[in-house]
C-alpha cells in the first residue's frame, strides 16, 4: 500500500493519461509531480509524427511546474494503461533528478503500483559541477 499523498498523485496522473495524445503508439501516459510547495502539476504524453518531437508525460509535468515558478519536486507518479507499471524512461529520470535529489517515484497501472526512490531509478546521474 502506498501513502495517501502518493495515492492522490496516482489519481491525478491517471486523469492526465486519459487526456494523452497518442495516435501513433496508443500508449497513453500521465504524470503528476508534487512541488515542494505541495502544489501538484500534471502532464501527459504528446506524440508527434516526427517521433523525436514527442513529449513524455513526466517532462510535460516538470515543465508545467517550472512554468508555474517552482524548481524543486518532492514526489512523482506515472500512470499507464499497460499490463504492468512502467517506470520513467532514461531522459525522464534525468529530468526528474534535475529537480530533486531525493523523491519517491510511483509507477502505476490498473493492476498495481510500484514505488521506488529516484536515487534507485538513476543511481549515478549526470550533474554539472557548479
Amino acid at each position: 500500500m502506498i501513502e495517501v499523498g502518493l495515492a492522490e498523485l496516482v489519481v491525478m496522473a491517471e486523469r492526465a493519461a486519459e487526456r494523452a495524445y497518442a495516435p501513433y503508439s496508443t500508449y497513453r501516459v500521465g504524470a503528476a509531480v508534487r512541488g515542494q510547495s505541495g502544489r501538484v502539476y500534471t502532464g501527459c504524453n504528446v506524440e508527434n509524427a516526427s517521433y523525436g518531437a514527442t513529449l513524455c508525460a513526466e517532462r510535460v509535468a516538470v515543465a508545467t511546474m517550472v512554468a508555474a515558478g517552482e524548481t524543486r519536486l518532492s514526489a512523482a507518479a506515472v500512470f499507464t494503461f499497460g499490463p504492468e507499471p512502467a517506470m520513467p524512461c532514461g531522459i525522464c529520470r534525468q529530468t526528474l533528478r534535475e529537480f530533486a535529489e531525493h523523491a519517491d517515484v510511483v509507477a502505476a497501472c490498473p493492476s498495481g503500483t510500484r514505488v521506488l526512490a529516484l536515487s534507485a531509478l538513476l543511481p549515478d546521474p549526470f550533474v554539472l559541477a557548479r
